[in-house]
């Protein structure tokens, strides 16, 4: 809807210094003023993090503009509001009390929620859904199946509309609006979904993404939680761990994004503790704001229950797995429900695997199109409203969607590997799990001393990783230390570790100097995997995982007479070449 204008929007007419009368307004005079003359004030209410999320993602389109004075205020009554206070305060946001924020007029108010005392607030209110689409009914929470966000307990309070301007995504969800609250169908515009827009100016960068997270050329596989009784988390709790167990850790990578409310209700610090075995097997758990859009831009499949996060990974055109198991909360026929439909259904872990080829030959993207309309048009279409709503021309145009930031890059990478190997003369397949994987597997590998005293005791094969040089150089000039070298190290580890069969100092992505108990020392060459102008290597400790497999099926006198070798290491999807060598001299020293 071109410069869409809500019927009853309070704006002010040019010049006139008075305001039309809107619902919910106080009358001319009762409070002070926000913001002096010629100044607009713009008030962001916040009772969640997920609608503080979905709130930043609009404002760009005051960006520059120094007329515009921006004040958020925490809204009391939501059960989620300590984490909504945790957010505001990294966002840096100024904020006002509530109080105050009561006592002013304010020349907007936009809002992500239309839930507790906003209504008392006074000034021209925009209303933005804070998900994609309107797909369930929260239980105990305003009308019985009535779409969350569309019910007229809260939209119509005592028969008087909330809002000024409702901005949806799309114009079945004003048809929606219009069944539910038809008195509000002139106040409904179309203006696009702003954090869609994000994601889809984010997908040139999904290799640097994919680079941030150390997914490599595996298969990122992105499971996604809504909250509340029914979700992922909720219903089957383990399913996160149950997919790091099972799936070859070369050739997957799992990631869990979660509700914001989810984070609030729970704590990060208890879920860190509830997931724990799975984080340290390499499980990436996303933060809930913008990190989670990274890591769908990056993912090859997304596992969903009936949270509305996966409609983006949808309009992305991301595969999609059904793990949602049924319950009274999402709405039959809204996107979400029918993307469900469309895709396979994951009814235990084991099963995905082979699942997966029908979830990628499955195109959700027509489904997606029923939620999100006017895509890449979403801050241009706001702009335009929301400063005829303020009485004022925009000093520059709006600005594109922003890309969303790169993943943290914290190494993700396990200490500890259960390894199944398969020997077929010279060619080695390595499998790893975690150690507490049900599947049969050849030995440990265990990374010295971080692994932790059981691991590295039980392991057959010890590795550690070189330090890297800094920009300054490998270390200060004028700190007293003592640096093993990488064949003194080596030889330390054996004496210490009688059931250590093979111990490995790391020294680059391409170079490992290796020492076996029976068969003494190698330097190891693993050459990187170049296909259609790109470069790939698997984890250097795989293959070391690999040698150690043909060392301890061949005889000294065989391995005498056959070194130096090649050998083939298929990890994941990669096949490489693995040089076998008698020790290098620079090999042999270098620092560890």
């Amino acid at each position: 809807m071109e410069g869409f204008q809500a019927a009853g929007s309070g704006q002010r007419a040019a010049g006139s210094g008075q305001r039309a009368a809107g619902s919910g307004q106080r009358a001319a005079g009762s409070g002070q003023r926000a913001a002096g003359s010629g100044q607009r004030a713009v008030l962001v209410p916040v009772r969640s993090a997920g609608a503080l999320h979905r709130l930043l993602d609009v404002l760009p389109v005051f960006l520059g503009d120094p007329r515009i004075s921006i004040r958020f205020t925490l809204a009391p009554g939501s059960d989620f509001g300590v984490e909504a206070l945790a957010a505001l305060d990294r966002s840096g946001a100024r904020t006002v009390p509530w109080e105050e924020a009561l006592r002013t007029d304010h020349d907007l108010v936009l809002a992500a929620s239309p839930k507790g005392e906003l209504r008392e607030l006074a000034g021209p209110r925009v209303l933005l859904p804070h998900g994609a689409g309107f797909n369930k009914a929260v239980r105990d929470d305003g009308s019985p199946g009535v779409p969350s966000g569309m019910d007229p307990a809260y939209l119509l309070p005592g028969g008087t509309p909330w809002a000024d301007l409702h901005a949806l995504a799309h114009d079945d969800q004003v048809a929606l609006l219009t069944q539910h609250c038809p008195s509000l169908a002139a106040r409904a515009g179309v203006v696009g979904d702003p954090t869609l827009d994000r994601l889809l100016a984010s997908t040139g960068h999904r290799a640097h993404y994919r680079d941030a997270l150390g997914t490599g050329p595996r298969q990122l596989v992105v499971l996604t939680s809504t909250w509340g009784p029914e979700s992922l988390l909720s219903r089957r709790p383990g399913l996160p761990g149950e997919l790091v167990a099972l799936l070859p850790q070369d050739a997957f990578q799992v990631a869990l994004v979660l509700h914001p409310n989810e984070y609030s209700r729970t704590g990060a610090f208890d879920l860190s503790r509830r997931l724990a075995p799975a984080l340290a097997a390499g499980l990436v758990l996303s933060r809930p704001y913008e990190e989670w859009a990274a890591l769908l831009v990056a993912a090859d499949t997304v596992v969903t229950d009936h949270g509305s996060t996966a409609l983006y990974a949808a309009a992305l055109g991301r595969p999609v797995v059904n793990a949602y198991d049924g319950g009274e909360e999402l709405l039959p026929g809204s996107p979400m429900a029918r993307l469900l439909a469309l895709a396979p259904r994951l009814a235990e872990a084991r099963q995905l695997e082979e699942i997966l080829p029908d979830a990628a030959g499955t195109d959700p993207r027509p489904v997606a199109e029923a939620a999100f309309a006017r895509q890449g048009e979403a801050l241009p279409r706001l702009q335009r409203s929301l400063y005829r709503m303020l009485g004022l021309d925009p000093v520059a145009a709006a600005p594109e969607a922003r890309a969303f930031p790169a993943p943290d890059g914290v190494n993700h990478r396990p200490a500890a590997h259960a390894v199944r190997t398969e020997l077929d003369g010279l060619r080695i397949s390595v499998e790893r799990f975690p150690p507490q994987t049900p599947r049969t597997v050849h030995h440990l590998a265990a990374e010295h001393p971080k692994a932790g005293p059981r691991a590295v005791q039980s392991a057959a094969v010890l590795w550690r990783c070189a330090r890297t040089a800094t920009a300054a150089g490998p270390a200060e000039p004028r700190r007293a230390s003592t640096t093993w070298t990488a064949a003194g190290w080596t030889a330390d580890v054996l004496e210490e570790a009688p059931l250590c069969r093979t111990v490995a100092a790391v020294l680059s992505a391409e170079r490992c100097l290796l020492r076996h108990r029976a068969h003494g020392l190698f330097s190891i060459r693993v050459e990187p995997h170049r296909a259609g102008g790109r470069v790939s290597r698997i984890d250097p400790v795989a293959a070391v995982s690999a040698v150690h497999a043909w060392l301890s099926a061949a005889t000294p006198a065989a391995v005498a007479s056959a070194v130096p070798v090649v050998l083939t290491c298929g990890a994941g999807p990669l096949t490489v070449r693995v040089q076998v060598c008698p020790p290098a001299p620079e090999d042999l020293d270098h620092e560890l």
